[in-house]
């Protein structure tokens, strides 16, 4: 029987290595268009299954057109262990996971990412695209430590209890939703308001204290190179909806200025 390689994660594996890796939020639910940000050379890609309109099946397209082009990190809908679980299944192994709020979630989400006796993952590897149908040798004592689970760290709570979070055997890494962050503070759309930008700052000192890198999405120049000064290791600087929509806008304003010259 052919078989495969058993299971990496790039995306892991870089985070411990330090470094900075930036990335790109994939919105758009559609596997070209993933394929051709994977082109581009970003470091990592997030599939958004919380605010993209994905689910189960566009992702499973979306992991197969970036292929082993650059790293890949899924956010599920919601922070549950149900969500996660058939995204494991279709070979996910990086998780972003939206509004963490303690380190009792944390260890819950942890544990739906492994077999037992460590977790609760359901074993189905014969069937599902993660073990390639069996194919890969070692997989069942492999796959636990292919696992990459990542927080998002959205409110004040989470902000406070961000030390706990980041502290919790198999949680690689933190990541801060600058947005969701400033909406909650009182302070909606303003991610460099300095409320938040003190909130963001105490989570990421929380991630250094406890080892683990912290990121966030930054999606303008200026953003992305302050959360890299306070000391983020990855950053995701744009998404697939904000270059088209920029790109667009640039083009139709270029045609229509050298029309008039």
């Amino acid at each position: 029987m052919p078989t495969s390689p058993s299971p990496l994660n790039a995306f892991k594996e870089r985070l411990a290595e330090g470094g900075f890796l930036t990335g790109l939020w994939l919105s758009l639910g559609d596997a070209s268009t993933a394929e051709v940000c994977a082109d581009a050379g970003f470091d990592w890609l997030l599939v958004d299954g919380e605010h993209g309109p994905n689910d189960v099946r566009s992702t499973l397209d979306q992991l197969r057109a970036i292929g082993d082009r650059t790293a890949v990190v899924v956010r599920p809908p919601s922070g549950s262990a149900d969500g996660l679980r058939p995204l494991i299944d279709i070979g996910a192994r990086s998780f972003l996971v939206p509004m963490v709020e303690s380190a009792a979630q944390a260890r819950e989400l942890v544990r739906a990412t492994r077999y037992p006796p460590h977790g609760t993952r359901g074993v189905a590897s014969a069937v599902t695209r993660a073990s390639r149908w069996n194919r890969t040798p070692g997989y069942l004592g492999a796959a636990d430590a292919a696992m990459c689970l990542v927080p998002q760290i959205e409110t004040p709570g989470a902000v406070a209890a961000a030390a706990d979070i980041a502290a919790v055997d198999g949680v690689a890494a933190l990541f801060v939703g600058l947005y969701d962050l400033s909406a909650a503070l009182g302070h909606l759309g303003a991610p460099d308001h300095p409320d938040v930008w003190d909130a963001f700052t105490g989570a990421v000192a929380a991630c250094r204290e406890a080892g683990k890198p912290c990121g966030t999405f930054a999606p303008t120049p200026e953003l992305a190179a302050a959360a890299r000064r306070e000391g983020c290791a990855f950053v995701a600087v744009g998404s697939d909806v904000g270059l088209l929509v920029q790109g667009a806008a640039d083009l139709l304003a270029r045609c229509r200025a050298a029309g008039r010259a």
